[in-house]
């Protein structure tokens, strides 16, 4: 083959594969027959959204894995209490050493929309609920009910670790208002260690503003461990890859070497 057919015909693919990202990417948002958005797999489609991706910043921050290149912009994160930036500068030292989620401690928060392993979302119109199905950690799952119930009373609510959340369609977005967490773990992947409490009032805007992304934002309302509500957001690619199998009790190896900086 000549050097100017071979550049020829690798052009044409070169196109041709650029042309088919360009179809793909603008492809539409799945719908169900009645209009509303599918967030999920429509029928006989196979595929997941790939987490793993995102970080929980007010500001932009440079990240390398889930540790900031630059520890001194950690007020630009979040507007922390004093105890609270403290305390995730010490996470932060220690390179998450004492994080739950290692330790096969689910996902809550918006740490769900950011672990690893990827997440399902299925629409249960039966029970009137939306299940957020993560693949990562133990596998667990969390329910947002979409049947128009308040939430429970709180001074008698046993605290856990998605807490309860309600939800309702604003257009095509989801808004999820979840109360009711304990504070068994660290709610953020990148950056590891941010802190909450059992205050922790979160207010969740889920979108699909194509077939290939979810766009996620959250508001974090905790008095206890904020000064003010603050806001997070980024974007969660689709992976036509059916979600692999994936246990935290299975693949938990490597506990013995999660001992923070050497000396």
């Amino acid at each position: 083959m000549t050097e100017s057919l071979f550049a020829r015909k690798h052009l044409a693919a070169c196109l041709l594969a650029l042309a088919s990202s360009s179809l793909l990417a603008q492809a539409p948002t799945p719908r169900f027959e009645d209009g509303s958005v599918n967030l999920g797999a429509a029928p006989g489609e196979t595929g997941h959204w790939n987490s793993g991706v995102g970080n929980l910043s007010e500001n932009f921050v440079e990240m390398e894995g889930a540790f900031l290149v630059h520890p001194e912009e950690i007020d630009k994160v979040a507007p922390f209490q004093p105890w609270a930036l403290q305390l995730v500068k010490e996470r932060l030292a220690t390179l998450g050493r004492d994080d739950p989620h290692p330790r096969c401690m689910p996902p809550g928060g918006p740490r769900q929309f950011h672990t690893p392993w990827g997440l399902e979302i299925v629409h249960d119109k039966g029970l009137g609920r939306i299940l957020v199905m993560s693949g990562g950690a133990n596998r667990s799952w969390r329910e947002i009910w979409m049947d128009g119930r308040e939430h429970p009373d709180l001074a008698t609510y046993t605290p856990t670790f998605f807490g309860h959340s309600v939800g309702h369609w604003e257009g095509d977005t989801l808004v999820v208002d979840s109360v009711g967490f304990n504070e068994r773990f660290w709610f953020a992947r990148r950056p590891t260690g941010m802190p909450h409490t059992e205050q922790l009032h979160l207010v969740e805007r889920i979108s699909r503003p194509d077939h290939d992304t979810l766009h996620y934002e959250v508001t974090i309302d905790d008095p206890g461990a904020y000064t003010r509500p603050w806001t997070a957001s980024w974007d969660v690619p689709w992976s036509t890859f059916p979600m692999a199998e994936y246990f935290c009790q299975d693949n938990n190896l490597d506990l013995e070497h999660i001992v923070g900086p050497g000396d």
